[in-house]
């Protein structure tokens, strides 16, 4: 019952916001056609419609401002209504690196489009069209193209090395002791190979895939006899992985959002991305409620059944680790199995 009733609730919720813009739609609809409809009151009064009086600009400069200033109170009411849907909680270490330098861009932008839009606004009323009034013409101003050309370049310096400074701190991660995971991508499905107790994935080759060996893995290669296929990937919190992506047909887009990894799966390349997961399952479902799950999306519309493109990932502790791939059949066990 408390379930349906938030449900219900949300969905109150995303019908008044479909109402709201409706009405706004409406409200600019009605404005157009009474524009329309003064023009074609001028015409039958015999006035020049293409006559511009001051009266016209003093009109339309209060309406300049009027628009001009809803728009920010929309924008801001946007940034406060659809805040939460911008990026789920970091639950890696490099996440919270990627997410400073978000706020930090997000902020630096907001703060001139803060400032340099109300001053925009406010200039084309205070400025509007006069006959009284004679523009001043100048055709240079060296300090003022000293400032607009000095201050971006310091500023856009300043956001570039922070973007390759968190670009390398994500990129570069030590993954000597780091376990090794391949997830492996085809229409629609996911699934992952985890190395076995010598940490090494056996090599894998496209010519190598059967119906029993899905993912082409070499089994003469001495590494891949203690390899083990899942479709659920266990990872240890505080430990790093390396994920290798490989795809069997179309380009696929590996996506964690909450560890906030993404990486193309490209057919006959291998690809990787290395992070470690800071929360497990169990704390992130304490903070965002007990039906939270880590999945793993494809974020490439690779077909009809792109949807279905979804894997779940479990963080744990090492023990909770240690049980599970214990229970796990070995990859040779599984073929000989189906034999």
């Amino acid at each position: 019952m408390i379930v349906f009733f938030i449900f219900a609730s949300e969905k109150s919720k995303i019908m008044i916001n479909i109402l709201i813009a409706l009405v706004v739609v409406l409200i600019i609809a009605t404005l157009v056609q009474i524009t329309r409809v003064s023009e074609l009151l001028a015409e039958l009064k015999n006035q020049d419609v293409n006559k511009v009086t001051d009266d016209d600009n003093k009109t339309q400069g209060v309406l300049f401002l009027v628009i001009g200033f809803g728009f920010l109170a929309f924008v801001v009411w946007q940034m406060v209504t659809w805040d939460h849907f911008l990026l789920p909680p970091a639950s890696s270490l490099h996440g919270a690196e990627i997410d400073s330098l978000m706020k930090f861009t997000m902020t630096l932008i907001l703060v001139v489009f803060f400032i340099t839009s109300p001053i925009l606004f406010y200039f084309a009323y205070k400025y509007k069209g006069n006959k009284s009034n004679t523009a001043y013409f100048f055709a240079h101003n060296n300090k003022l193209e000293l400032i607009w050309t000095v201050v971006p370049t310091i500023v856009l310096t300043g956001v570039i090395i922070f973007g390759l400074r968190t670009w390398d701190k994500t990129m570069n991660v030590d993954v000597t002791d780091a376990t090794v995971i391949e997830v492996y991508s085809k229409q629609f499905q996911w699934t992952a190979r985890v190395s076995g107790d010598d940490n090494k994935l056996g090599k894998a080759n496209y010519t190598l895939v059967t119906g029993k060996n899905a993912l082409g893995v070499d089994m003469e290669d001495e590494n891949a006899a203690d390899d083990k296929l899942v479709r659920e990937v266990h990872l240890v919190v505080d430990k790093p992985v390396l994920l290798k992506f490989r795809s069997q047909d179309v380009i696929h887009s590996a996506f964690l959002p909450h560890f906030r990894v993404q990486m193309n799966c490209v057919p006959g390349l291998s690809t990787k991305f290395a992070f470690t997961p800071t929360q497990t399952t169990a704390e992130m479902k304490e903070q965002e409620g007990s039906d939270f799950e880590y999945v793993l999306l494809c974020n490439k519309i690779c077909g009809a059944a792109h949807y279905n493109m979804q894997m779940n990932f479990i963080v744990e502790t090492q023990d909770e680790y240690n049980t599970w791939i214990a229970s796990q059949k070995s990859l040779s066990e599984k073929l000989l199995t189906q034999k």
